[in-house]
């Protein structure tokens, strides 16, 4: 079993697919700890905000199969791969760690992924596992975080928020 450290982000009915996301993650690999949720801007386009956070499961699937899992559920939420690579959607999951691996394999699976230097990917998961040290750099992501000069968005509850 390996623990998968994730990021996800919705800009399309965001706050409704970020829970149903959730929700799934937690009835396929039981206990799921859940980031703050952030409001960000988009980034590599223009477009509407995102809401973006982080998730820690522990998986019986290795990396290759999760992001499989993973994929599968995007396209459960309605995500189009046919459109521009940085574009509006309805759910985006990617693995960012799992345990210490570092590893490039097929369908953009990098691990660990170089979207780690957006504050959208970066704030969430120091939130959650400051201590947590980058395999590549031997840096925890709290280190990583304060020698930033990112700034990100506020947090939303998604509990309060209405489709």
């Amino acid at each position: 079993m390996g623990r998968a450290y994730l990021s996800l982000g919705s800009n399309i009915e965001a706050d409704a697919h970020l829970r149903s996301a959730i929700a799934a993650l937690r009835a396929r690999f039981g206990d799921v700890q859940v980031s703050p949720v952030y409001r960000t801007v988009a980034v590599g386009f223009v477009g509407a905000e995102f809401l973006n956070a982080a998730a820690i499961i522990d998986s019986d699937l290795d990396p290759f199969a999760l992001n499989d899992w993973l994929h599968a559920l995007e396209d459960a939420h309605g995500r189009d791969r046919s459109g521009p690579r940085f574009g509006p959607r309805p759910l985006d999951i990617d693995i960012v760690f799992y345990d210490d691996l570092i590893l490039d394999g097929p369908g953009h699976l990098q691990i660990p992924r170089d979207e780690l230097k957006h504050a959208f990917v970066l704030k969430p998961l120091a939130d959650l596992v400051p201590d947590f040290v980058h395999p590549r750099l031997d840096r925890s992501l709290a280190e990583l975080w304060s020698a930033s000069a990112m700034t990100i968005g506020p947090t939303v509850d998604l509990a309060s928020t209405g489709d």
